[in-house]
């Protein structure tokens, strides 16, 4: 998935007919026409759990990626920035028979900070059980699934085979919810996912309130509490939430400027899961969290422009 930002007003997204502050799905019609429409500020690799992957491997983690693109110029472009920041990823490029093309997402940023995401999943959404290397998910001592590839039709299968060769060599899975939108249109194999499989649940608040179909969002922590090891969920400028055990920890917000919120959450579970993998508290894991994503809504883009560890340590965390 390769993001493609720009800048526009409120108008525009009434007159295009975007929903703000989401992500919707839209097919390659609809992704020429808005590419046409806008004026690009910046394209980058992105999606979600690149985002999150490249935070980790930023850190210093030792980081894979399984993710399908295809062997054209973003899918290229997508790859080798990757590898650049020594993440690992040898998936095979999609079929070159195929009409769809790499995934793109053309994110729309308001005046407010706040980001409206157009997905073109692509070859994507064709992630296969046959993509998951069993052996490098064996080695690892989490794996991070991302929501929204449960729109693909095989994802689940391949999901649930990269679950279970994470808990034969009793490895952790960790899950991000994505989107809202995301949540509704998979509700029950979230659900199932998350009581059966999941260790460590990422989400934002309406992620979460989504899953649990509550407008109360103590009363979601309390209810994912009891079905999952640790969750760690966001809620912009109320900070974070950690759960464990029925152990409630308030994070709070780092006061930051918002220019792009885009890719806030992904390096808040990157921040975190480094934390966690290095040894630190759940609570140390949060705050690393916190700060790494306001970090991320400082400037336009998904990925970290200042080093993260640096960051820590001026911060009194590291």
């Amino acid at each position: 998935m390769v993001d493609i930002l720009c800048y526009e007003d409120e108008n525009f997204l009434n007159l295009n007919e975007i929903s703000k502050g989401v992500m919707q799905l839209i097919d390659q019609t609809r992704a020429k026409k808005l590419h046409k429409l806008i004026k690009v500020s910046k394209s980058m690799s992105g999606g979600s759990a690149a985002n999150t992957i490249a935070g980790i491997a930023q850190l210093g983690g030792n980081t894979a990626y399984i993710g399908k693109v295809k062997d054209d110029q973003l899918g290229n472009i997508f790859a080798q920035d990757l590898r650049n920041q020594n993440v690992i990823y040898s998936t095979p490029f999609a079929d070159d028979k195929s009409v769809d093309e790499t995934g793109r997402c053309t994110i729309i940023v308001t005046p407010d900070g706040e980001r409206s995401m157009n997905t073109y999943l692509g070859v994507t959404e064709y992630l296969q059980p046959s993509d998951i290397d069993e052996q490098k998910i064996k080695d690892s001592e989490w794996i991070y699934l991302e929501g929204y590839r449960f729109d693909g039709p095989e994802s689940h299968e391949a999901f649930n085979k990269a679950i279970k060769a994470c808990k034969s060599a009793n490895g952790k899975v960790s899950l991000t919810l994505s989107d809202p939108f995301c949540v509704e249109r998979h509700h029950d194999s979230f659900h199932k996912m998350i009581k059966s499989d999941i260790d460590l649940l990422f989400c934002n608040e309406f992620e979460l309130k989504a899953m649990y179909q509550t407008n109360d969002l103590n009363q979601a922590l309390e209810l994912c509490s009891n079905e999952v090891e640790i969750l760690a969920c966001t809620a912009a400028e109320k900070g974070a939430y950690i759960m464990n055990k029925g152990v409630k920890t308030h994070i709070k917000a780092n006061p930051t400027q918002i220019v792009d919120a885009t890719g806030a959450g992904d390096m808040f579970a990157g921040g975190f899961l480094w934390g966690l993998t290095a040894g630190y508290n759940l609570e140390i894991c949060g705050k690393m969290g916190c700060l790494a994503a306001s970090e991320i809504i400082s400037h336009l883009g998904a990925r970290a422009e200042k080093d993260l560890k640096t960051l820590f340590k001026e911060n009194n965390i590291l």
